[in-house]
């Protein structure tokens, strides 16, 4: 008989796409289960308790159990626009439209098949959130990486220098993942207005929008005028209603764009869950006040991170965290992160994830404290920094 060829195995394209990183670290951390984690990028509590109350009938509905609509229910839809309104200047209506996700990740993945097709070009801003990156690399698109200046900022001038004709969207994230970095008004306005006159999208990731410190503020360049064509603009419920497992995320998108976008979500999602969408609800009349009061715990927090962090020395670069939950340590260490990240985990019960997944060279690492309590950071951020100075 002939011999049959033995095709069977990821796609290419697949195989292209770096592994996601942190479940490699949460199989470290199962193998020592003492190990405090810095990594995954979650909040230390639960939904408001509005949730809880709205649920309660939920199941007794029959309605509840069939498909949605696959732009979300229009209660969720009138109140989230009610809040784009209020909080980001976001207005929904002819030119813009807005649709319910299964969380923030899902909300980047639609805009991306809807806006680029095979071998377009993204601009993303180096450090950048790796998920994104590998949506890219899915999508049969090229990642395009801006490096950011020294202090985690926006350099418009070299975003500007990496538009090709084959550029379809710039991609930024404020708060940032991973550096915690928030960007100002006006560099926003600026990559905004650049990305008008070049003909080509501006997508800009406000998860991390309730997570600002100091005298740092946010701000959604989709208020500005005119941009309705050509920003698109995602929201997430996970970080800020402690909503993570219940994967609700949504996004404003110019109404030229909707059609392609519910081609998408039908065919991968049909519509997202609806006992998920009765629970964002519940935490809507919660409202930003509900994450407010949690953040004092974060930002408690916040303040034992930089100042253990800062016993480190010259053995790292100077950091700043002025939103999301996250630091960016950049080492003056010449080893490879992911070595330096396990010897962590296996001799010093800490986790943190390596800047290589982020898109950076030479040795990083990416602090989360977001879901600690105070004890649990200063043990967490103590471990770390001896580590640190004992393995560099």
């Amino acid at each position: 008989m002939p011999r049959i060829p033995q095709r069977f195995g990821q796609s290419a394209r697949l195989a292209q796409v770096q592994p996601p990183v942190i479940p490699i670290i949460h199989g470290l951390i199962r193998e020592h289960p003492d190990t405090i984690t810095l990594g995954q990028g979650v909040v230390y509590y639960g939904p408001p308790p509005e949730t809880e109350a709205v649920l309660r009938d939920f199941w007794a509905e029959p309605a509840n159990h069939r498909y949605g609509a696959v732009w979300g229910i229009p209660p969720l839809r009138e109140a989230l626009a009610a809040k784009l309104t209020a909080e980001n200047g976001i207005r929904i209506g002819d030119e813009r439209q807005l649709v319910v996700t299964a969380g923030g990740n899902m909300a980047f993945f639609n805009a991306l098949l809807a806006i680029a097709d095979a071998g377009d070009e993204i601009i993303l801003v180096s450090p950048y959130y790796f998920n994104h990156e590998m949506a890219v690399a899915m999508a049969n698109c090229k990642a395009v990486t801006v490096p950011a200046d020294d202090a985690y900022q926006l350099d418009v001038a070299a975003i500007a220098a990496a538009i090709t004709p084959r550029t379809r969207a710039v991609v930024t994230i404020s708060p940032n993942n991973p550096t915690g970095a928030v960007y100002p008004r006006a560099d926003l306005r600026a990559v905004n207005e650049l990305c008008a006159g070049r003909g080509i999208y501006h997508v800009h990731d406000e998860a991390y929008e309730y997570f600002t410190y100091g005298e740092h503020t946010h701000f959604s360049p989709g208020s500005l005028p005119g941009a309705s064509a050509h920003t698109i603009s995602l929201f997430s419920l996970s970080k800020s209603y402690g909503f993570a497992s219940w994967r609700i995320g949504y996004l404003t998108i110019p109404a030229a764009l909707y059609d392609a976008v519910a081609k998408i979500q039908d065919t991968v999602l049909i519509c997202p869950p609806l006992v998920s969408q009765v629970a964002a609800l519940g935490a809507l009349e919660a409202g930003r006040a509900y994450c407010l009061e949690q953040r004092k715990q974060i930002e408690q927090v916040r303040g034992t991170a930089l100042r253990t962090l800062a016993e480190l020395g010259d053995r790292c670069k100077p950091v700043s965290a002025d939103g999301a939950f996250y630091v960016l340590l950049r080492l003056r260490h010449t080893g490879d992160p992911m070595t330096l990240v396990r010897r962590l985990v296996t001799e010093h019960r800490v986790a943190v994830l390596p800047g290589t997944a982020f898109g950076l060279a030479g040795c990083s690492l990416r602090i989360g404290y977001g879901a600690l309590t105070p004890r649990d950071a200063g043990e967490g951020i103590e471990r770390l920094v001896k580590g640190i100075l004992a393995l560099t």
